[in-house]
């Protein structure tokens, strides 16, 4: 077997480690542009599980890697006047130089040929080579030359950041957070070997135009941070290697093979520095293809296992490197939060570490944060133990004259299953069941304000007395027999009305004998099948804006708690507001003030009505994820005008706007708008999507990125998620209906004992460390 590696770097050299090791016999040649002992930037990082694994590949390597590093558990948080040491975390640091001298030789010792100052741009010359492996770099000259193939995307972040070093001590993974006349800079640092730091310093575009760094040479630059970080350098200097100020590529490529040529490492795709992920990525890459080769029958059909294998874990590290630099980005939004909050939310910013795993490494900084939590409740004035408090997800919230005893939502539903928009006793059983499950708040599925606002024929309405009656029995059991509270959404189909049922087809027009006509803010049909609405005139504005009033004073006799007006996901009101589906030339179509005058006069017709004790929230897709779309930051700016409008909180999801939408889900995917609607335009918000466990709500919870937790699925699946939190917590104030009470009592004796057997469980799945004097000290 002959393969070619281009670019000696980690990725490159892992991989032809592990293959010259597994076959001998194989011809590996490695050509590096450089020359052997070149490198730029100063030191890598690597967690202890990823050193695990580098043990299991080859402990030679391993070996050589672990002797040459320097070792540290902690993350320390410098932030304003207040610094935090968060431990548990086993990290080391290495010099880059290093790691590749010694990967160097350990592919030199194996028998691989390695050709420095060797520029490849032509693939010609490997004619007959069974593998080539592309590992030449963010620039690789491999996937520019083949583009099309390749199809690669690169996403320019918007912040500027420069790679320096700095013979300053640490002993701790350490971000500084400095803010000065020009703005925030960040210092992103870490020891990789005795004298020497790493330190990635960071800041937004436009603190970076205004410190006039852009028209500094490196050393002009580092003199300057120099004295940004006088007081943390401690006399130490800023040290440059190529320290050229970039903004980071995000990189990634639809393929990642051709025919016999396999990208790997940068070339292939990048993670952000902020989770310190790149040389991680790169030599796992490396990893993941040696293990294709090995387990299949020939080339082709490892580099298609390859492609298929590893898109995976990459998309999951990129995900969770995107959603590190977009915190990042916006730090100046959490610049007005409690220290011990922000420090919270720099740990559990890409979502890898939630409130559960970060209690085990740190149990006393959660249980600060948590009484952060629980003394800002008190300030607004809830009599609360602020000492040994619940977590927050069963802290209470006050919506006006509304106090929910805990944080949990069940989310908007729709059931599709109403009879001429009359709730049945499905609907009955299904909010009463949830109600009693514990929830602080039950929210309604769209209820539709009048026949033609229906999204199929099986939604609900509230427009004549027989729906009334039902809803008004429903709100009657939920005050007599739980302590939840109930909401009302309220909502109009627009063009993604006369729809079948959602097994039946989703959002799919209805034959056009059952169909009915259908309004939007512009004659564009949902689907190119899908009927054509009526482009709303004057007069079916105020016929659409009456109808809901007509609701909202029917909500008020069947005693509902809070009503809520939908304006996402496509349907009526969110078609005025999004650029996509809105497309008039007159005082409702055009810039944003004018999209949400329709809404916006929707809103205060309701609120005029809404009894003024009474909490109303909005319903908005945050982004289309359209190019050209709504975006997080008009969704700012739409949260602002609803509520200085008497809005009380937005509910935010976002998407479903029309079928070109293309969402990048995850865990708590939306979650991110929630926060930026929070703490942008300063008013309570409810995340949902993606959320299924109690411990992402008091993640998301203390972090202070949202202030309700909506679970749909998770509801649907167990009607009594909320006492079974309790249970796990620990929690027993929480409401149970007296002839449950049994059930509840056995659930809190049993959740101490299940609890503290998983806490034992997860700490045995911890990697060992790999520090040589606590792995001494352990025996």
């Amino acid at each position: 077997m002959r393969i070619e590696v281009i670019g000696g770097g980690p990725a490159g050299l892992y991989f032809a480690i592990l293959m010259k090791k597994a076959r001998p016999e194989a011809s590996i040649t490695v050509h590096e542009r450089n020359r052997p002992d070149d490198t730029f930037g100063f030191g890598v990082v690597f967690s202890d599980q990823t050193l695990e694994t580098f043990e299991q590949y080859d402990a030679e390597s391993y070996r050589a890697i672990t002797e040459n590093f320097a070792y540290w558990d902690d993350i320390a948080i410098h932030y304003k006047d207040a610094s935090f040491r968060i431990g548990g975390n086993g990290f080391c640091g290495c010099s880059r130089r290093t790691l590749l001298l010694l990967l160097q030789e350990r592919a030199r010792e194996l028998g691989v040929e390695m050709r420095f100052e060797t520029d490849i741009t032509d693939l010609s010359q490997f004619a007959g080579a069974d593998l080539i492996v592309a590992a030449d770099g963010i620039n690789s000259a491999v996937r520019e030359a083949h583009r099309d193939h390749f199809q690669p995307s690169v996403d320019l972040r918007p912040n500027k950041f420069t790679w320096m070093g700095s013979t300053k001590p640490l002993d701790a993974f350490t971000f500084y957070f400095k803010e000065t006349p020009a703005g925030i800079f960040i210092a992103h640092t870490y020891q990789y070997e005795p004298g020497r730091s790493t330190w990635v310093l960071e800041t937004d575009p436009e603190t970076f135009e205004r410190s006039g760094l852009g028209d500094m040479s490196e050393q002009e630059a580092a003199t300057y941070l120099e004295g940004v970080f006088a007081e943390e350098l401690d006399g130490h200097p800023l040290l440059i290697n190529r320290s050229m100020w970039r903004n980071f590529p995000m990189i990634r490529n639809a393929r990642s093979t051709m025919g016999n040529v396999v990208l790997l490492g940068d070339a292939k795709s990048t993670a952000h520095f902020s989770i310190g992920s790149g040389t991680k990525l790169a030599m796992e890459d490396a990893i993941a293809l040696y293990e294709s080769v090995m387990r299949t029958d020939g080339i082709s059909a490892a580099l298609a296992d390859f492609e298929v294998s590893r898109r995976e874990d990459v998309e999951k590290t990129q995900h969770a490197a995107d959603v590190s630099l977009v915190w990042f980005e916006h730090v100046k939004r959490y610049w007005h939060m409690d220290p011990v909050t922000f420090a919270f939310g720099v740990m559990t910013r890409s979502k890898a570490i939630t409130y559960d795993n970060l209690e085990l490494r740190a149990p006393e900084f959660v249980a600060e944060a948590t009484r952060t939590f629980a003394r800002k409740l008190r300030d607004s004035g809830f009599d609360i133990d602020t000492e040994n408090p619940t977590v927050p997800a069963f802290q209470p919230f006050a919506l006006r004259d509304m106090t929910l005893a805990n944080r949990f939502v069940v989310s908007p539903m729709c059931m599709y299953s109403a009879v001429e928009g009359v709730p049945q006793d499905f609907h009955f059983v299904h909010y009463g069941s949830r109600a009693m499950g514990g929830a602080g708040l039950v929210f309604t599925e769209m209820t539709c304000v009048s026949p033609s606002a229906r999204i199929t024929p099986g939604c609900t309405g509230l427009w004549n007395d027989d729906q009334q009656a039902a809803w008004t029995r429903l709100t009657d059991f939920v005050h007599g027999q739980t302590d939840a509270k109930i909401c009302l959404q309220l909502g109009h189909a627009g063009r993604k009305g006369a729809s079948k049922l959602m097994w039946e087809g989703m959002d799919r027009p209805l034959p056009e004998a059952e169909a009915w006509p259908i309004l939007a803010a512009s004659a564009l049909p949902y689907y190119p099948e899908s009927q054509v609405p009526k482009a709303m005139d004057r007069a079916d504005m105020d016929a659409v804006k009456a109808d809901f009033v007509a609701s909202v004073e029917r909500a008020i006799a069947c005693g509902f708690d809070m009503i809520e007006l939908h304006c996402a996901h496509g349907y009526l009101l969110a078609s005025f507001l999004s650029p996509v589906t809105n497309i008039r030339e007159d005082e409702y179509g055009g810039a944003l003030e004018n999209r949400l005058r329709f809404p916006l006069e929707v809103f205060k017709a309701m609120r005029a009505v809404w009894p003024a004790d009474k909490p109303m929230s909005v319903r908005l897709s945050a982004t289309d994820w359209i190019e050209g779309g709504l975006t997080g930051e008009d969704s700012v700016a739409i949260a602002k005008a609803f509520s200085e409008a008497g809005a009380d909180l937005i509910d935010v999801s976002t998407g479903q706007t029309s079928p070109e939408s293309s969402p990048v889900y995850g865990r708590m995917f939306q979650t991110s708008f929630a926060d930026q609607i929070r703490n942008e335009a300063e008013i309570a918000t409810m995340a949902v999507g993606a959320i299924t466990t109690a411990d992402q709500a008091n993640t998301i919870l203390t972090a202070g990125r949202a202030d309700l937790i909506a679970l749909g699925r998770p509801h649907l699946a167990d009607p009594a998620f909320t006492l079974r939190a309790a249970g796990e917590y620990g929690v027993d104030d929480v409401f149970a209906p007296k002839q449950y009470q049994p059930g509840k009592f056995q659930l809190l004796r049993n959740g101490e004992r299940a609890r503290e057997e998983l806490r034992e469980l997860k700490l045995k799945a911890k990697p060992k460390t790999h520090n040589p004097a606590f792995r001494e000290a352990a025996e």
